[in-house]
C-alpha cells in the first residue's frame, strides 16, 4: 500500500511504507555496511542512525543515493522528507559525505580511542571479577596445592630423566622407540640438556635417513652426522643395546 505524497517529500514522489534494505558507505572508510531501515523515518532521524554506523556527526552529514547498479540518484537533501519519499528500493547505497573535517581512516584507528583502565586496587574489590571468580573456585594461579603438586610432579619427571640420561653412554648402539612411530636402531651421539627446548634430550644418528637434521638446531651443532640422519629424543624413548645396524638386504655386486 502507498501514500500520498508530503510536502516537501520529494518532487512528486510517493511515500513507500515498511522498511528498505540499503548498504551503506562512507567518505571516512572503505568499509560497507549493509542494514535495513523503515522508510517512515525523515532524513533527520535517519541520519541519527547512520552516525552509529559511519561515525560522523548528523550535522555534518551529506546523503548521496546510488541504485543497486550504482548510477547516482540524487541526494538525500531534505532533513523533514521521509526517506520512503525518495526512490529508495532494496539493494540501493547510501554514501555518507563527512564535512566535519576529521580524516579518512579516523574512525577506523582503535588506537586513538580513550580506554578506561581501572585502578588495580578498584579491580583487586570487585566480587564479579574473572580473578574473584577463579579465585573462588582455587582455579590457576590461585589453586597453591595444585601448583605445588605440579611443581613437585615436575621435579619428580626432570629426575627421573636425569637418571635415564646418566644410564645412556655416548657412541652406543640403541633401539628408539617414540610413540605413533615404527621403532628405529640408530647410535647414541649426544646426551644432556639442550638450548632449544628444557629437560634432558638424546641426540642420536639413525641408520636411515629417518630424522630431521644434521645434528644442528637452532644453529647450534650438537653433534655430526648427515643430513636427515639426526634427531632428538628423549630418554625414555632409548634403548641401549647391542642392536646391529639394519641390513638393506642387497648384496655385494659381482
Amino acid at each position: 500500500m502507498k501514500a500520498a505524497a508530503e510536502p516537501g517529500a520529494g518532487p512528486g514522489l510517493l511515500l513507500a511504507a515498511g522498511s528498505v534494505s540499503l548498504a551503506v558507505s562512507s567518505s571516512l572508510n572503505a568499509f560497507r555496511a549493509h542494514k535495513r531501515y523503515g522508510t517512515g523515518l525523515t532524513i533527520a532521524e535517519f541520519k541519527c542512525k547512520l552516525e552509529l554506523v559511519v561515525g560522523s556527526p548528523a550535522s555534518c552529514m551529506d546523503l548521496e543515493l546510488y541504485s543497486a547498479e550504482e548510477e547516482p540518484l540524487g541526494r538525500l537533501d531534505c532533513d523533514e522528507a521521509l526517506l520512503g519519499s525518495y526512490p529508495v528500493t532494496d539493494g540501493c547505497r547510501v554514501h555518507v559525505i563527512d564535512r566535519s573535517g576529521a580524516r579518512i581512516g579516523e574512525y577506523e584507528d582503535v588506537s586513538q580511542v580513550e580506554k578506561y583502565e581501572m585502578a588495580e586496587s578498584d579491580y583487586e574489590k570487585r566480587p564479579e571479577s574473572l580473578r574473584s571468580f577463579l579465585r573462588q573456585r582455587r582455579w590457576g594461579r590461585y589453586d597453591a596445592e595444585g601448583t605445588q603438586r605440579r611443581a613437585a610432579e615436575e621435579q619428580q619427571r626432570r629426575a627421573q630423566e636425569a637418571t635415564l640420561a646418566a644410564a645412556l653412554p655416548l657412541g652406543a648402539r640403541c633401539q628408539v622407540r617414540v610413540p605413533g612411530q615404527p621403532c628405529k636402531r640408530a647410535t647414541i651421539m649426544f646426551v644432556g640438556q639442550t638450548d632449544f627446548k628444557p629437560g634432558y634430550w638424546v641426540g642420536v644418528r639413525y641408520d636411515e635417513p629417518l630424522g630431521k637434521h644434521d645434528g644442528s638446531v637452532g644453529g647450534r651443532r650438537y653433534f655430526e652426522c648427515q643430513h636427515k640422519y639426526g634427531a632428538f629424543v628423549k630418554p625414555q624413548s632409548v634403548t641401549p643395546g647391542e642392536f646391529p645396524e639394519e641390513d638393506d638386504g642387497l648384496e655385494d655386486e659381482l
